[in-house]
């Protein structure tokens, strides 16, 4: 059966009379230079000013990446600094919705041109009452809790390239069990790409690039979907198909060039102001989802991660958390090394190399609690090519836990070989070694170690599992398990 190209239901408008491209969605995309002005019509009719005043940017020490973009904006008279990306929403200001996906610097130092921004920021811009993406038409594209696991979102800094430029992350990688959570269409589509084969048009002039562990769905918005890594696909899928928003479409997996750790890289491409395709940063998208789907009370936010040097200082930063009460009432932290701040942005020093997870703890005005966990890596100033050795940890299932459930826990170490995992599971019980293989060869189908646990009854637990490098460097992780009654 031959398809004819999907081309478009949605199409990718240049508004007239104002600057900006309406590409699909709730919200309208610019690109301006610094000292910029333009008038943007919305999609509700209504018009925005907009002036690009500054863009400013700091720099690690380790890598040189930039670590804080943000752009300083004046909106219909209003002025405001708005971070860029880096698990930031899009933030009220001037009676309209503004957020920044990337900057000039980020872009210009990645190691691949994900966004296609050819002049200093891109804005994007909702009315004020409009939700970010359309209710009903978009889902969590995988069934398992918010931060479950590692991520990398939003522009976070990954690694050098041996170019010395910076893969930036570009879309979004949801860490999980591999093999074990079920990866699910975030809204409705037609599959143009399966493993290696592409629906014929959309070869060209399309972000499609097939790779066996891919698929790529296109919306009625015009929007490419990248489904990566995934262990395997639904039975049955094929070339065309139409598939409902929350079908599942595959399992979560570590294949193609995952690094070797299990997650899902999930993201959006669609037409940029350049006319070309760039990423179209979703965070809010799946933001907005996961609340409406799961309705959660409070939701901890303590990432982006940090890299430094041994010797340097961290400022950790939990203002991106969430509740739908009043207030949050208070921000409590647990360092790695058994000190404590309370705030939602205290100040901590490092003074070995590894890598490490700290904890946050959030609880609102209605008393109810959230944990999240942040990333430092740790460098050592006297071996600054020397990568720390790391660990990704992951759990299932993440929803409906109660006493007796088995819960699967897997960890894989990375940069070592050396020494053992040891778990304990926050419940008073005996810890439990395990052995992963330092991901020697990234797509081990027993890469990581896996071990079983039941919990006697409900709770909060935090579970820590820690590795010791041939440097006597340790490498840890941390999850947040909730048994219910």
């Amino acid at each position: 059966m031959k398809y004819a190209p999907l081309r478009m239901l949605a199409v990718t408008l240049i508004l007239a009379g104002s600057q900006g491209v309406h590409a699909g969605g709730l919200f309208v995309t610019v690109d301006l230079a610094k000292g910029e002005a333009v008038d943007v019509n919305l999609t509700d009719g209504s018009t925005a000013s907009v002036e690009l005043i500054d863009v400013e940017e700091s720099r690690g020490n380790v890598w040189h990446e930039v670590n804080r973009a943000a752009v300083v904006l004046k909106v219909n008279g209003v002025e405001v600094t708005i971070e860029s990306g880096m698990y930031r929403l899009p933030q009220t200001v001037g009676g309209v919705q503004v957020d920044c996906p990337v900057t000039r610097a980020v872009q210009d130092h990645s190691h691949i041109d994900w966004w296609t921004l050819e002049k200093d920021a891109r804005l994007r811009i909702w009315p004020g009452d409009s939700p970010w993406i359309t209710d009903g038409t978009f889902v969590y594209p995988v069934r398992q809790e918010w931060f479950a696991s590692q991520t990398w979102f939003t522009n976070e800094p990954v690694s050098v390239r041996p170019d010395g430029k910076l893969y930036y992350h570009s879309g979004l990688d949801i860490g999980g069990a591999e093999g074990l959570v079920d990866v699910l269409a975030a809204t409705d589509a037609r599959i143009v790409s399966l493993g290696t084969d592409v629906l014929p048009g959309h070869e060209m002039d399309s972000p499609v690039e097939p790779r066996y562990d891919v698929i790529y769905l296109l919306d009625e918005r015009g929007w490419y979907y990248r489904y990566s890594h995934l262990q395997s696909f639904v039975e049955g899928l094929k070339l065309g198909d139409r598939v409902a928003m929350g079908q599942q479409i595959g399992t979560l997996g570590k294949e193609g060039a995952s690094g070797g750790w299990s997650h899902l890289h999930f993201e959006i491409k669609s037409r940029q102001p350049s006319g070309r395709w760039g990423t179209l940063d979703s965070y809010a998208f799946l933001w907005q989802a996961y609340l409406q789907q799961y309705s959660p009370n409070v939701i901890a936010v303590a990432r982006p991660g940090h890299v430094i040097f041994a010797g340097e200082s961290v400022q950790h930063d939990a203002t991106r958390s969430w509740t739908s009460a009043d207030h949050i009432a208070s921000y409590e932290w647990t360092f790695s090394d058994g000190t404590t701040a309370v705030g939602p942005t205290p100040m901590h020093a490092y003074e070995k190399p590894g890598a490490y997870r700290e904890t946050l703890k959030v609880t609102d005005s209605d008393g109810n609690v959230d944990y999240d966990f942040v990333r430092v890596t740790v460098y050592d100033p006297t071996h600054p090519d020397r990568t720390p050795a790391a660990l990704h940890a992951a759990f299932s299932p993440t929803f409906d836990i109660h006493a007796g459930t088995p819960v699967a826990f897997k960890v894989r170490a990375f940069q070592t070989t050396h020494g053992e995992e040891t778990w304990d599971f926050g419940d008073g019980s005996d810890t439990v070694t395990a052995q992963s293989d330092g991901n020697v060869d990234p797509r081990n189908k027993n890469g990581y170690a896996v071990t079983t646990h039941r919990y006697k009854k409900p709770g909060d637990y935090l579970v820590h599992v820690k590795r010791i490098d041939e440097h006597g460097h340790t490498a840890e992780d941390r999850l947040h398990v909730r048994v219910q009654p």
